[in-house]
């Protein structure tokens, strides 16, 4: 009855937010109100596991995503990300111009939300095709693709970052392994796809084609430019070993020192903090000027914070209930690979959602005891629900409507091309898993 009862509520989830076009902090809300009553808990204890599920899913994951947007907007604002492009494509020429696109769009993908790093590149990209005469998605693709990833596999961003947290996946790991599973899909649903799509005809709108970059005196260095950029890669990174370690309490200020810089959201804030000091200060922007611009990057996000929230009261609500006990006992005994059953869920809700956030916390709130009491590795079972969650993109996801406007193409074309895409993105990505999963 509960497992019934869970299937009704998904689909309930699906015709609000789809279907009704309601809020989707209000429908995760609802639904998860309703299921909780159908499952025999009280008002009280419903609304104890509200205050709990938004508690413990935001925790310090609003100072991990809020401080990556403050980066973002800074390495943005800065003509930083411009001057990547810029360099990269000079150095890989005419002939190679597709794999500079491509190392461009991850690069600048890390530190930015997927819209804020589209509305970046799109100028660059028109411009590069123009100034080359190459054919408009012949050069966007590897790009996009590129940016696409990042947002589905790596965290800062905000949905491996959370679906990393409700696994107690490590951040450092998930990106190591993240980046690794990131290579074969960007080249596969990039350049090699981008390849295929030559003679599709877009002509992008003029009041688009016509924003003009950055003269190249304004750009700051290429050097401390990258080092703004990849700072939050390089902390993850270098401290992903340690983390551990770092919960054990020790003496010293060179230990506490150690294990604070260790910390996600510490490691963010000194990036914004760098970032805020060599892309702003010394270039002659007032703290106060960098202070609104983080604080108008904070409330870019809020919306997803909403998200997120919304969906840990669903994950909260499901546990409390004891159907996720119920609905691991079901799949205990299950054939079906965790891995290959984490990316088909979060697949299946993507393409009936529509948005790639909403279909991997969906599914980690459904799936988590389920990987967790399997011992799956919980950090390629964060990127499996990021792979499903970008799987053929369409009518109902933005993705969708913005690619299609920004290069003024058919549905039938956009289909052909950014839905494919994605969904290229989506298997290359599970497949990869799976090798590295046999492999580590």
């Amino acid at each position: 009855m509960l497992i019934l009862s869970t299937v009704v509520a998904i689909l309930l989830l699906v015709y609000l937010i789809a279907g009704l076009k309601l809020d989707t902090f209000i429908s995760f809300l609802l639904v998860s109100v309703l299921l909780g009553s159908v499952a025999g808990m009280t008002v009280i204890d419903i609304s104890a596991s509200v205050q709990k599920g938004i508690g413990n899913t935001l925790g310090d994951l609003i100072l991990i995503i809020g401080f990556g947007a403050m980066l973002g907007k800074l390495v943005a604002d800065s003509g930083a990300a411009q001057k990547i492009t810029d360099v990269l494509v000079k150095f890989f020429g005419i002939s190679g111009i597709q794999w500079g696109m491509m190392l461009s769009g991850f690069i600048i993908g890390i530190p930015l939300f997927y819209n804020a790093g589209f509305a970046i590149v799109i100028p660059l990209i028109f411009m590069i095709a123009s100034s080359t005469g190459l054919p408009l998605l012949y050069i966007a693709i590897p790009m996009l693709s590129a940016l696409s990833v990042a947002h589905g596999f790596l965290p800062p961003h905000p949905s491996p970052a959370a679906i990393a947290g409700q696994l107690h996946a490590d951040l450092g790991k998930t990106l190591i392994y993240g980046i690794i599973v990131a290579i074969p899909s960007i080249v596969v649903a990039g350049p090699l796809f981008g390849r295929t799509l030559k003679t599709m005809k877009a002509v992008p709108r003029t009041d688009f084609f016509n924003l003009q970059p950055r003269p190249a005196h304004e750009l700051p260095g290429l050097g401390i430019s990258i080092a703004a950029a990849l700072l939050p890669v390089v902390l993850l990174i270098a401290t992903s070993g340690i983390r551990s370690l770092s919960e054990i309490p020790k003496e010293g200020l060179a230990s506490n020192l150690l294990a604070l810089i260790a910390l996600p959201w510490f490691g963010m804030l000194l990036s914004v903090l760098f970032a805020g000091i060599f892309l702003g200060v010394k270039r002659g922007k007032s703290v106060a000027y960098l202070s609104k611009s983080c604080e108008e990057a904070f409330k870019s996000v809020s919306g997803i914070l909403l998200v997120i929230a919304g969906a840990g009261v669903f994950k909260q609500i499901m546990t409390d209930s004891g159907i996720n006990n119920e609905l691991a006992s079901l799949l205990k005994n299950a054939s079906l690979s965790p891995l290959i059953l984490a990316w088909f869920m979060a697949a299946i809700i993507r393409v009936c959602v529509g948005s790639a956030t909403v279909a991997g916390l969906t599914t980690v709130g459904i799936l988590a005891p389920t990987l967790i009491e399997q011992q799956v590795n919980p950090e390629l079972a964060v990127l499996a629900i990021g792979a499903g969650s970008l799987m053929f993109s369409h009518l109902n996801d933005g993705g969708f409507w913005l690619f299609k406007e920004y290069f003024n193409l058919s549905i039938k074309d956009t289909i052909r091309s950014w839905s494919l895409m994605e969904t290229i993105i989506s298997i290359v990505g599970l497949c990869s898993i799976l090798v590295l999963n046999a492999l580590i």
